[in-house]
């Protein structure tokens, strides 16, 4: 890393901090808002969104001359990030418009992958991803609503594009000096993965014991993971 890089590690670590803070709150508050206290419900609205917000922030601090193609799309992902965190976490059934705002969001991460690495570039990574995502809707078909079904399929192949996309571009940018942060990328690719994976598994197929645990704790590392790969090096 450079001395500017160990500059905005420093400058960047209360954010992170605060980050850390509100989405242990934000999972603590699903886990607790069940019973019987509104108070956790509240610190639940609160602090997902702004955890969220946090790491736009942190991203928008990260913008320099030569990654701002692909920060900005990372940012725009998060804005509507937290518009889908907002959608799914009000009383209601607000779930197809989350999926809408997340939908949006993996479109934007797919335009920032795309940045510096050609799309679709191993072939064989796309195959099996596409493979994943058909998978996790066949597990879903039969519980889905007739309604839900097409918006399921066009989110789950975007999400599997996003993620063999995030991987691609890693192994293109291997040995280059952005290795590290295409790394993060394709971690977090792949935690979001695993995160709407275990939401729509949730909401539609078992009852899962701490789901929001699982949930909320691969989602904000995915996040994350994709805020980490705007920093400079």
């Amino acid at each position: 890393m450079s001395y500017g890089g160990t500059l905005d590690a420093e400058r960047n670590r209360p954010i992170q901090a605060f980050f850390l803070a509100c989405a242990a709150l934000a999972i603590l508050g699903s886990l607790l808002a069940a019973g019987d206290g509104s108070f956790w419900r509240w610190l639940h609205y609160m602090t997902k969104p702004s955890a969220t917000l946090l790491l736009l922030f942190f991203v928008l601090r990260n913008l320099t001359p030569s990654s701002r193609a692909y920060g900005t799309a990372v940012a725009v992902g998060l804005v509507f990030a937290a518009a889908g965190d907002l959608f799914l976490m009000l009383p209601g059934d607000y779930f197809l418009a989350g999926l809408v705002c997340f939908l949006l969001t993996h479109c934007a991460y797919i335009f920032a992958l795309t940045r510096d690495a050609r799309l679709a570039a191993h072939p064989v990574v796309f195959t099996v991803f596409a493979l994943i995502a058909l998978s996790v809707v066949a597990g879903l078909w039969t519980s889905l609503p007739s309604e839900m079904r097409i918006p399921v399929i066009i989110y789950a192949l975007a999400l599997g594009a996003m993620a063999a996309q995030a991987i691609s571009r890693a192994r293109q940018l291997s040995g280059t000096p952005r290795e590290l942060t295409a790394r993060y990328a394709a971690i977090g690719g792949l935690l979001f993965l695993v995160s709407d994976t275990v939401l729509a598994y949730g909401r539609f197929r078992f009852d899962i014991p701490l789901n929001a645990f699982w949930v909320l704790g691969t989602y904000y590392a995915a996040q994350w993971f994709f805020a980490r790969s705007t920093e400079s090096r």
